[in-house]
């Protein structure tokens, strides 16, 4: 056991971080038809999994493993290019780990059987401290708070968390804690979630984030591959069986310095979170503050000249208002409102874009008016297109969320896709 008093390197190099990036992601439709979650857009510039990496080299930590898995062509890609600057001859090293089979002729089952099958890489590396991460939530964090705060309390395995509405809780794993935030019973996304005790309509929800005792793992995880009952999940299985058998499980509160309040963190795992989340980046005062120098975001860029706007005509101005507007852009004598345009968008004439998500590569054509909606890579708008003013008409052609966000593909504009960016 390393004592938490010794400087804060000494925990950190000693510490392993796992991300888990092999999930289907099936609720964001047409957005994971070709690529992991991890890999989709996010902000503009950025992939999902950019947050959580960014975390750990800002954190101090410097060596993980992204365990991959569902269509991971682009996030290999993304992983190649944009995050291979550490250096081994110092211990350091983001690598991929693509599901292998490597104890039994399956490919993982679930987020404990991922970490299973790959023990004897993690057992390679020695660490004294895993910390098991998911590739596609979007916040900052300072994981070696939670590292120390684990090693001080000599727990088995911490668990992050934050507190949710009880409506919203009900997605997430749900925990009820002690007085001294040890973790006395939790349930994986249960219909109707515990309340805290003295906040009415609030629940502690996991954030599937975790912090083990690596001898902790290792048996956790050789008992349950024996028991053929279980998911070999962490939320359904690993913690309420380690809580059951007595073992320390702590919580630990994701909580903003400054304030004291809940932290920023989002799930961006449905089509109507992902829109919310990009469209909270649009605040002028946004929570979750890309331009921080003190904790930057790194990720991969294409080398892109600067957005461009061009027309200054009465009826043909290029105006982007309360907008994100990436590299390579153009918004030619159009009007871009409350919108996110990525990488290399183009926006012809006469058009109108508003309260859009519009994908790297995207391309509107004339006299086009799209409101509410999220345009997916590649897309090619056709002139005269109208998008979000007609529910109905929209459903016939296009998904269309629960809160009534049209999701756009190139299928669903009759392209067949031969080559995937």
């Amino acid at each position: 056991m390393i004592n938490a008093e010794l400087p804060r390197s000494s925990y950190l190099k000693k510490t392993l971080v796992l991300i888990l990036a092999g999930g289907s992601g099936s609720r964001l439709q047409s957005l994971t038809r070709w690529h992991a979650k991890p890999a989709v857009p996010f902000g503009g510039k950025f992939r999902t999994i950019d947050f959580p990496l960014s975390n750990c080299i800002n954190s101090g930590l410097r060596r993980t493993l992204i365990l991959t898995q569902y269509k991971s062509h682009s996030l290999n890609s993304h992983i190649q290019k944009g995050w291979n600057f550490l250096r081994a001859e110092l211990g350091e090293f983001i690598e991929l780990l693509p599901a292998q089979q490597r104890l039994k002729d399956s490919w993982y089952v679930g987020t404990a059987d991922a970490v299973h099958q790959n023990l004897d890489i993690i057992e390679a590396c020695d660490p004294e401290y895993i910390l098991v991460l998911a590739g596609d939530h979007i916040y900052k964090m300072d994981y070696s708070l939670m590292i120390e705060h684990h090693i001080r309390l000599q727990a088995d395995m911490t668990v992050g968390c934050l507190e949710l509405p009880m409506k919203e809780a009900s997605e997430f794993g749900v925990m009820n804690i002690d007085a001294a935030g040890w973790v006395q019973s939790f349930q994986e996304k249960p219909k109707q979630p515990q309340c805290i005790p003295g906040k009415s309509g609030q629940s502690l929800a996991s954030m599937g984030i975790y912090v083990f005792s690596k001898d902790f793992l290792f048996s956790a995880l050789e008992e349950d591959s024996l028991r053929e009952d279980s998911a070999h999940d962490f939320g359904k299985n690993i913690i309420p069986n380690a809580i059951e058998a007595g073992f320390k499980v702590a919580s630990f509160p994701f909580l903003n310095a400054d304030t004291g309040a809940t932290a920023y963190w989002r799930d961006v795992g449905t089509v109507d979170s992902y829109y919310n989340a990009n469209m909270d980046l649009l605040a002028v005062t946004p929570e979750l503050n890309l331009y921080d120098q003190t904790w930057p975001i790194w990720t991969y860029q294409e080398q892109l000249p600067p957005a461009k706007f061009v027309f200054d005509d009465d009826n043909r101005r290029g105006t982007a208002l309360d907008s994100l507007v990436s590299g390579g852009c153009i918004v030619s004598g159009s009007v871009v409102r409350h919108s996110l345009l990525s990488n290399s968008v183009r926006v012809h004439s006469y058009s109108t874009i508003d309260h859009c998500i519009l994908l790297p590569n995207v391309e509107i054509n004339r006299n086009c008016r799209i409101k509410n909606a999220i345009v997916d890579r590649n897309c090619r708008i056709p002139e005269g297109t109208e998008i979000g003013y007609d529910i109905i008409a929209d459903r016939r052609r296009f998904f269309v969320s629960p809160n009534g966000i049209v999701l756009v593909s190139p299928e669903m504009l009759g392209k067949r896709l031969t080559h995937v960016a």
